[in-house]
């Protein structure tokens, strides 16, 4: 098994990202066992920790920081746990809920890595003379003769995490570690190497969904800080009123259940949410055909090396746990215009897209504006 680890004469300074999951605390100590001079670090992520989730729904609560601990004992590094949750806030949350009031989808863990995992977490580090900061996610980083790096898929493609790590730049890339992405291995092996180790975090369930949404409620937790706004729900093609709404945040661009229309479309077939315009408070519905997406702008692109992406081929992923298509990909004038061969649904502004040329991560860019097969016109966000 390989490290996945920079080649160097010496042993790195690493600082471990312990969420309190199995990943994470395997990861520390496989960093331990590469000769690395390891500190674990939790992460506070809310300022009341308990009004995030419990058990093995989240990643930010009183019992993961003591998981953190547990693990960190076990492996033999020392541990801290440092408040962020401030920047968390700032950053992530209050950003999650702009992007749903402006209409748009957004990612809050793809947010997260870019702000606070590999930005706040990694300038401390760097500041307090870390090397490099160390995380549990499945991706690969490839260091080049020249000493460059690159990151790649995991070699696991099931279990791979590229695509929330596609944000990182040249700079983060250079003093990011994943010890688990060359693992060809089953969630399963992982868990039992954490048992070998004797950490208690081995059956611990993974997190999943949006940590700092203590029930799983997306619309209810989004209804608390928006209050409810009545809309209509409009049929694309006719223009005509088939519903309410209680606030169109709670909608998302592809969406199929939960519409709440009164009465069937002519043809019996089921309708999609098509657009979100949060200007007139109005959700647009019509046949799953007027989804298909040919092309679409991205904004704020981030490259995973030194320069932008030259026009060309590549292939494109557009969430989290999507597959891969086919595009042709240009930057004009710093936007990022693509192409695609086949058209694809369910695409949303406020969405990532992240570049690939084979396995290599090219960049990640976020959606502003998509074309539309069937009526040839752009979806743009508010």
């Amino acid at each position: 098994m390989t490290e996945n680890l920079p080649r160097t004469a010496r042993p790195l300074r690493v600082l471990a990202a312990m969420s309190g999951g199995v990943d994470s605390a395997v990861a520390a100590a496989r960093a331990v066992e590469a000769g690395h001079d390891v500190t674990g670090v939790h992460l506070a992520l809310s300022a009341n920790p308990q009004s995030f989730r419990t058990g093995a729904r989240g990643c930010c609560t009183i019992e993961d920081s003591r998981d953190a601990r547990r693990a960190a004992d076990v492996i033999g590094i020392p541990f801290y746990c440092w408040d962020l949750a401030e920047r968390f806030r700032e950053d992530v949350v209050e950003d999650f809920v702009a992007e749903y009031e402006a209409g748009r989808t957004p990612n809050p863990c793809l947010r997260c890595n870019e702000k606070i995992k590999f930005a706040a977490l990694l300038d401390k580090a760097l500041a307090l003379g870390f090397d490099a900061v160390c995380t549990g996610h499945y991706a690969t980083i490839v260091e080049k003769e020249d000493g460059t790096r690159e990151m790649h898929r995991a070699s696991d493609i099931a279990k791979d995490q590229s695509y929330v790590l596609g944000v990182l730049d040249e700079k983060q890339l250079a003093h990011a570690l994943f010890p688990l992405g060359d693992t060809v291995t089953t969630k399963d092996e992982i868990r039992a190497e954490a048992e070998r180790r004797g950490l208690a975090v081995a059956k611990k369930p993974d997190s999943h969904d949006i940590c700092f949404i203590a029930d799983g409620d997306t619309q209810g937790f989004l209804a608390k800080r928006l209050g409810k706004a009545e809309g209509d729900i409009v049929d694309g093609a006719t223009g005509e009123k088939v519903g309410t709404h209680d606030g169109a945040y709670g909608f998302t661009i592809g969406q199929r259940k939960g519409l709440r229309i009164g009465h069937p479309a002519p043809d019996g077939k089921p309708r999609y949410v098509l657009d979100i315009s949060p200007v007139n408070n109005t959700v647009t519905v019509g046949p799953v055909e007027a989804l298909d997406v040919t092309a679409l702008t991205a904004i704020r692109p981030r490259w995973c090396g030194a320069t932008e992406a030259a026009a060309g081929t590549y292939t494109a992923q557009l969430r989290a746990h999507g597959g891969e298509t086919e595009v042709f990909a240009e930057v004009v004038d710093g936007e990022l215009r693509v192409r695609f061969t086949e058209p694809v649904r369910g695409v949303a502004p406020g969405q990532a897209i992240v570049l690939y040329d084979g396995t290599r991560v090219v960049g990640s860019a976020t959606i502003a504006t998509t074309t539309r097969a069937a009526s040839a016109t752009a979806s743009a966000s508010a």
